[in-house]
């Protein structure tokens, strides 16, 4: 589990979609492929949850299905509506929801736990953040980065997901020596 996972509103998957259907057409099983491979960390998405969003884009002419293609499999493609959508949303950040981090809640409100606690949670933060940080790190070193857009803009990405993680770790490990030098943690 991520340490964003559920923590921060990001994008909608009707626009993930929309957005890997831009890039080459394919059937559902394509695309939820592909998600695992490049969306997977910033929008984690269920065959079912993909298939829905499927049938809801092709009811609303966003993307249009084949009757089949290689294997027995439906092939959907993007058209210009779904095109002209997903520019809409991309330049549309205003629209996004307000960030909500449930992590930044609980720490907010560990002082009604008893120190040793908090300090457990705050531990579990920190090793959190440095399992998704090593992820970040695999994920960047098993791939040959090209030099077209999309590489270049999923690896603005990526970066993002290092620096936030780095981030992560430095506040957690700070909170922690806070905690520490206030002699606040204690057996609980």
């Amino acid at each position: 589990m991520s340490m964003m996972d559920g923590y921060y509103e990001l994008v909608s998957l009707r626009h993930a979609a929309l957005g890997l259907l831009s890039q080459e057409p394919g059937s559902g099983y394509d695309l939820l492929k592909r998600f695992k491979l490049s969306m997977d960390n910033v929008w984690p998405a269920t065959q079912s949850q993909l298939y829905g969003e499927l049938n809801k884009l092709a009811a609303a002419g966003l993307i249009k299905a084949s009757d089949t293609g290689p294997r027995g499999r439906k092939e959907y493609a993007i058209t210009d509506a779904g095109i002209a959508e997903l520019n809409r949303w991309i330049t549309s950040p205003q629209e996004d929801p307000p960030i909500r981090n449930a992590a930044l809640l609980r720490v907010f409100l560990l002082g009604h736990l008893p120190p040793g606690q908090a300090r457990k949670y705050l531990e579990s933060l920190l090793s959190l953040a440095e399992e998704e940080h090593a992820h970040y790190q695999q994920i960047r070193d098993a791939y040959d980065w090209s030099d077209d857009d999309d590489s270049f803009f999923a690896r603005a990405v990526l970066e993002q997901g290092l620096r936030w993680t780095r981030h992560e770790i430095d506040w957690a490990t700070w909170v922690i020596e806070g905690l520490d030098r206030r002699g606040a943690h204690g057996n609980d």
